[in-house]
């Protein structure tokens, strides 16, 4: 048994090892000597308040205000674990040039579960763009204050205190969830965790009562404990994030585990090498402009850039890595 637990540990550290993310945009028109886009219509898998959502609007924010896209617009659509906005991307795919869709690694995760038949290599793959530590949150009334008091929470009683999180069992904030869990030294596939579409509806059920912590993104913790309405207790940074000075890391509270879930863009499959240049161009300058670092650092965001052929790489590399922590842990 101890030799599995190292395995898990061993393979949550190389998880973290490798994390990335990806960038949008969409028509063409010129401006001072280079091309600019005109519109882009972000398509999110999830719906409104969980990390899809923030990741598009906030990049569609940084670009239209940093000038390097005229106007972004929007579009919501849940289902299937994410899976019907990717085949309504390949369905549509020639109707769809002007849309890019945000995903992260669960386009990884639910690929290899079979939640739906497509993964990234059915896309055209555009950039990652950033990565979103994850984070254990509770209830603004809730008794639990620090990660020590959610386990003895669970000692005392396993069936009462279930994990949410939006996305499906064996998804990304079910895998952080168990890799925290496991890390913390409880078995893992024991811990009761109950799925919902999307860190909307998750955060929901939180303050409802009808779990006990959440496991979500931190960039959208971060947007509820602003509000008063969560408080964290922990996340998987190796540091404290500058955003939230006051929020211990896993590692302080002595669970040895860290994790970045990356997020980025993907377009429909045949686009243009032309469009998909200049999907790639505005991401690359967004980076350098004040409008992103002011998105960036109100989510708590890291800058993770990779771009075409290294985006593919860095997919692949993850594909296998999280295949193989999937099936130590239970989930495949």
């Amino acid at each position: 048994m101890m030799t599995i637990k190292m395995g898990r540990r061993a393979l949550i550290a190389s998880v973290v090892a490798t994390l990335s993310l990806v960038g949008s945009l969409a028509t063409p028109v010129l401006a001072e000597g280079h091309k600019t886009l005109e519109s882009i219509h972000f398509l999110i898998p999830g719906g409104a308040g969980g990390g899809w959502d923030g990741t598009a609007r906030g990049t569609g924010e940084a670009l239209t205000k940093a000038g390097l896209v005229a106007t972004a617009s929007y579009e919501n659509m849940s289902g299937g674990g994410g899976g019907k906005a990717i085949g309504y991307l390949i369905e549509n795919a020639e109707s769809n040039h002007g849309t890019l869709m945000v995903n992260s690694t669960p386009i990884v995760i639910r690929s290899l579960t079979g939640v739906f038949p497509h993964n990234f290599r059915d896309l055209t793959l555009v950039a990652g763009t950033i990565g979103d530590y994850a984070a254990i949150v509770v209830g603004k009334d809730s008794p639990v204050n620090s990660m020590s008091d959610l386990l003895a929470a669970y000692d005392a009683n396993p069936s009462k205190t279930a994990i949410g999180g939006g996305s499906v069992p064996g998804g990304m904030d079910h895998l952080v969830a168990a890799m925290v869990m496991e890390a913390a030294g409880k078995d893992a596939l024991e811990v009761k965790y109950i799925p919902y579409d999307a860190g909307g509806k998750a955060m929901a059920a939180l303050l409802s009562g009808e779990i006990a912590a959440l496991s979500t993104g931190f960039s959208e913790a971060i947007n509820l404990a602003n509000a008063g309405e969560v408080k964290i207790i922990g996340v998987t940074s190796d540091e404290r994030v500058g955003v939230a000075p006051d929020v211990m890391t896993m590692k302080e509270q002595g669970i040895d585990t860290s994790f970045v879930n990356w997020r980025g863009f993907f377009a429909a499959p045949g686009l243009s090498e032309d469009k998909l240049a200049m999907y790639q161009d505005a991401l690359a300058k967004m980076y350098d402009t004040p409008e992103w670092e002011e998105v960036r650092a109100r989510n708590g965001w890291v800058n993770i850039h990779n771009s075409g052929d290294d985006f593919k790489g860095f997919l692949e590399e993850q594909e296998q890595v999280i295949g193989d922590l999937m099936k130590k842990l239970g989930f495949l």
